[in-house]
């Protein structure tokens, strides 16, 4: 019984995260890319002084940058890198470059996210400015619009969950730092089974999950600040030390490099295998990105409301910087990465493995750093999904109750880093496409606020 279930939900979590999430997300970007003259190329300059530019405004917590760092540190995660190197496996290099062109798309859909975010932000029940999807729909809609601002913050709550996080962390430690021999014969874990009743392999898992959630509580438990400030330390380091790695690969391996690159764009406009082929190749990499950056998706807004910007389109414009670094410059490291030294010709689709032995292959003790990087990557994501799950909570029940929101989001880190996740993890699917739509909605029929904003904005700034 409770296995057909789980087969119905990953069905439906399957239909409703492939293409009607994909058209709502790239088609809807796209849509918001022309008609906003190309705000995301034409504005970039603008975009990377609004970073440097500070604000002395008081409704907010945190500034832009701190934002803009804490949208990062969600994003930059196992996508970045299991993600691109399943677009690889499955699209070859050609879904790259489609990959770079949703980036742009996405960097678009983010810039209005941000306005609406700053445009939009609302209070809490206990007065304190928020921001997100939920106050965008009430405020920017009206208040009969309502419905659709409590689907969301219900579809975010259970979206944001770090299930897939937890357990992938937990079997990448295991296969990282562990042998199946260690495992059996270990009498520390040998031990915690006596008190478990788990096996030595799933005691590893509890263990690993606690210290996960542990270190994930000392942060979140801090609220938004805290986030805010190990985001801003973090995400710098966590991409410094994967771009000297992929550096360093580029490096023992410069003769490849422009093959690599022209792969990349053969392979993307290859019509030897026919248009279905191609168009075929073009949806995975704009799908993986659409994924990855989250744009669209409504949990960008969500931070960015919390910043002390009062300039609208000054937030839209720092805002838009996320895919840029996201599904630009880290996916583009992982391609370059895999494309040189890893093997996209498996069976099955594969992502971390493939990741993985490219840089072991690549680098000594490549393996073990990558892990290092992706445990990085994959707490960070957990610090920002944690306050995305929380003020949904709090716009459901009130800022006082959403703190057991976040007692339930760290217990869970431990729970699904041991249990097996098909159905948790169909059910998390699910929950993050729905949170799309009324996003998506709202951001579209609101954009000519936004084009509005951005024509005033930008006229004072060229005068």
């Amino acid at each position: 019984m409770l296995e057909s279930i789980g087969n119905f939900i990953t069905t439906i979590a399957d239909f409703v995260c492939g293409y009607p999430m994909f058209f709502t997300l790239i088609g809807g970007g796209l849509f918001l890319f022309i008609y906003s003259g190309a705000v995301s190329i034409r504005r970039l300059p603008y975009a990377l002084a609004a970073l440097r530019t500070k604000s002395d405004a008081k409704n907010g917590q945190i500034s832009s940058a701190q934002a803009l760092a804490s949208v990062v540190a969600a994003t930059v995660g196992l996508g970045n890198i299991a993600g691109v190197t399943i677009a690889l496996v499955m699209g070859g290099p050609g879904a790259i470059f489609w990959l770079w062109v949703s980036a742009i798309v996405g960097m678009c859909t983010k810039y209005h996210e941000g306005v609406l975010a700053i445009m939009y932000k609302g209070k809490d029940n206990e007065g304190n400015p928020q921001g997100g999807p939920m106050y965008i729909i009430e405020r920017g809609l009206g208040v009969k619009w309502k419905p659709m601002a409590v689907f969301f913050a219900i579809a975010g709550m259970f979206g944001t969950m770090c299930i897939m996080n937890a357990n992938q962390l937990a079997e990448g430690a295991v296969a990282t730092f562990t042998t199946p021999e260690w495992i059996a014969n270990s009498e520390f874990l040998s031990f915690i089974s006596s008190i478990t009743s788990l096996d030595n392999l799933h005691s590893f898992k509890l263990i690993f999950g606690i210290v996960v959630a542990t270190i994930v509580a000392l942060v979140v438990l801090g609220g938004i600040k805290r986030i805010a400030n190990v985001a801003t330390v973090l995400v710098p380091f966590m991409v410094g030390a994967y771009f000297l790695m992929v550096l360093y690969i580029i490096i023992t391996h410069i003769g490849d490099v422009p093959e690599v690159f022209a792969s990349i764009f053969r392979e993307a406009f290859n019509l030897e295998a026919g248009w279905g082929a191609l168009i075929g190749v073009a949806l995975i990499g704009a799908r993986r990105a659409a994924l990855v950056n989250d744009a669209g998706v409504g949990t960008a807004s969500i931070m960015h409301g919390a910043s002390r910007n009062d300039q609208p389109v000054r937030e839209g414009l720092v805002a838009m910087l996320g895919p840029s670094i996201d599904s630009g410059l880290v996916c583009t490291l992982t391609a370059l990465a895999i494309l040189l030294c890893g093997d996209i010709n498996v069976e099955g689709v594969q992502g971390l493995q493939v990741a993985m032995n490219a840089f072991g292959n690549a680098i000594p003790g490549g393996k073990y750093m990558l892990m290092i990087i992706v445990i990085c990557f994959g707490m960070s994501s957990m610090f920002s999904y944690s306050f995305y799950g929380n003020r949904c909570a709090s716009y459901l029940f009130g800022a006082k109750n959403a703190k057991y929101y976040t007692y339930f989001f760290i217990l869970s880190l431990v729970i699904f880093a041991v249990v097996p996740l098909s159905a948790a993890v169909g059910v998390c699917d699910l929950f993050y496409g729905l949170m799309a739509f009324p996003t998506m909605i709202a951001i579209l029929k609101l954009s000519p606020k936004v084009k509005q904003a951005t024509k005033q904005y930008f006229a004072e700034k060229e005068k």
